[in-house]
């Protein structure tokens, strides 16, 4: 039987290691050790195995169609990084020696990433005006949340299904909205009232992040993470929330949001209309492999370095698969801001 990988040893591969405690503990729960003889093949060129494969000890032989062809060997701060990780593959590898190699489940990989990342910009990210009309009047939500960068972004009949799809509900003070470690389910805005979002912290004490109150909207980034919620939502007062379920907010707001474009498509609007690379992978998967031309905004970095963007500008953003890319892109719409994601990310662009 094979055994489960090293966690120190898993702790040296890029990005695994940058994974919070907890992640980190569930995938290594799911990688085992894989042994491969003297000239076995780890795959072949042309296979779509949606994984991502590390080298633990000895050596790989990668050869392709186009006469490309070295060797990889463990221990190189190559070997830390998947192995010429794109999808299909554009390699064949062949272990040249008896070794040991891991897999690990790109999309699990992915979305644990991407659920870290978002995690530290969730409630910096959620719309609150301060004072003024937002805070004293009970007024049109509709007009508020139609006064939002985002909402110029949507196409008319998507808002008038939105507004026909969503659930109004009741609320009393002290009722928990939504519970930290719970699954994302729906999107929030604020009809009437007021709401704190607040974080438990590893003590065991909780921290009030915002105030929330009328026109305001939460709940996105645990649907755009396909993840769970990282923060609490707790009513200060009776009041009304609007609710839309997670489908209705993927087909309505996220998907109109979102603007992908091929690998021709994006090096065209560099060329054309000198369009800007942004790399929203964590900055040593990025050192490792990159965009030329392309400059690096970790997602966690977004609420930091979002306001050096100029707002004339096209942005195109990547990342491995699309997923991290595109909820950054869906934060940065929400500000205004022009940007198409890469289809398929960098496993699925074409090697030069």
């Amino acid at each position: 039987m094979a055994d489960l990988i090293d966690k120190k040893v898993l702790k040296s591969f890029v990005p695994p290691s940058a994974l919070s405690t907890e992640n980190f503990q569930e995938l290594a729960g799911k990688i085992y050790v894989e042994d491969f003889q003297a000239g076995k093949v780890v795959f072949e060129e042309g296979d779509s195995d949606k994984q991502s494969v590390y080298l633990l000890d000895g050596q790989v032989d990668v050869t392709s169609s186009s006469q490309e062809k070295f060797v990889i060997l463990s221990g190189t701060s190559i070997s830390k990084h998947p192995i010429v990780n794109q999808q299909p593959r554009k390699h064949t590898v062949t272990a040249k020696v008896d070794s040991k190699l891991i897999r690990i489940d790109s999309d699990l990989l992915d979305i644990l990433l991407t659920w870290d990342q978002l995690s530290g910009i969730e409630v910096d990210e959620i719309q609150v005006e301060e004072g003024g009309q937002q805070e004293d009047s009970d007024g049109d939500w509709m007009t508020l949340i139609l006064q939002s960068k985002a909402f110029l972004q949507i196409p008319p009949a998507n808002i008038q299904a939105l507004f026909m799809r969503v659930k109004e509900v009741s609320v009393k003070a002290g009722d928990v909205v939504i519970k930290q470690d719970d699954d994302g389910d729906y999107y929030y805005i604020v009809k009437n009232g007021k709401c704190k979002v607040t974080r438990n912290s590893k003590t065991g004490t909780e921290l009030t992040l915002a105030t929330l109150s009328n026109g305001a909207s939460f709940g996105e980034e645990a649907l755009l993470s396909e993840a769970k919620r990282n923060a609490n939502v707790i009513m200060l007062t009776e009041g009304s929330l609007m609710r839309l379920s997670k489908e209705d907010f993927n087909e309505l707001l996220k998907e109109p949001m979102l603007s992908w474009v091929s690998n021709e498509k994006a090096d065209a609007l560099v060329k054309d209309e000198g369009a800007i690379w942004i790399d929203v992978r964590l900055e040593s998967e990025y050192k490792n492999e990159k965009i030329e031309g392309s400059i690096n905004i970790p997602l966690f970095m977004l609420r930091i370095k979002a306001q050096t963007l100029e707002p004339d500008k096209t942005y195109i953003l990547y990342c491995n698969s699309g997923r991290q890319s595109s909820a950054c892109a869906y934060l940065l719409s929400e500000r205004g801001l022009q940007v198409h994601c890469l289809k398929g990310g960098l496993v699925e662009r074409s090697s030069d």
